[in-house]
């Protein structure tokens, strides 16, 4: 569900609207809250065991072969961009340890690459939001994995086109074969699909 910005309060902009309200909203209505061009996206739907399960899976295999001071993170803050009205909250972070340090959000442009599990119930949120958002953020890389079909994809090198910066490079994958995300491959063996019939995560 998207909800369009209100920048009718004086002074404000509508970023700044929009980040008051989710701050006002803050663990009051369950969900995901993240901020796009078009407005407040609210994922009302938990994540359930099959995203949860992939994002795990996905942090500790590269983990196990990133080097020391490189993690896959997959807590709070969120990454924003306030000169382009974006906030983001990637499933998968992967940044070095000391771009974490201090306080607030993450600079997107410090993260090495975000991955994202597909939502069940808003795949478009990561086909298509998270695809045009991420480049104009300046997130090197962006990797989706879709557990509705076993398939996934990495986007790289980020180049200007008229509709603003996109990914050039395309690099499509299916469950079970190796994947490799900037420096680091990682096995795709044994990750969780939905269920058939699932009306959720």
């Amino acid at each position: 569900m998207t909800i369009a910005p209100d920048g009718s309060r004086q002074g404000s902009t509508p970023y700044t609207t929009m980040r008051g309200l989710l701050q006002s909203l803050d663990d009051t209505i369950p969900g995901k809250f993240e901020i796009t061009k078009e407005g407040i996206v609210h994922d009302m739907m938990s994540p359930g065991r099959p995203h949860e399960v992939t994002a795990g899976l996905v942090s500790r295999r590269l983990e196990r072969v990133m080097p020391e001071g490189i993690w896959a993170y997959t807590g709070e803050p969120n990454v924003e961009d306030e000169p382009e009205g974006i906030m983001r909250h990637p499933d998968v972070m992967v940044i070095a340890f000391a771009d974490m340090e201090g306080e607030g959000s993450f600079d997107p442009r410090t993260l090495i690459a975000a991955v994202e599990i597909v939502s069940r119930s808003n795949p478009d949120n990561d086909w298509v939001g998270k695809m045009r958002d991420y480049p104009l953020m300046g997130i090197p890389i962006y990797v989706i994995f879709d557990p509705r079909h076993g398939t996934g994809a990495v986007m790289s090198d980020i180049h200007s086109t008229p509709d603003g910066p996109r990914y050039s490079i395309r690099k499509d994958f299916v469950y079970g074969e190796d994947v490799t995300i900037a420096e680091w491959t990682i096995s795709t063996n044994d990750l969780p699909r939905y269920a058939d019939g699932c009306s959720g995560d």
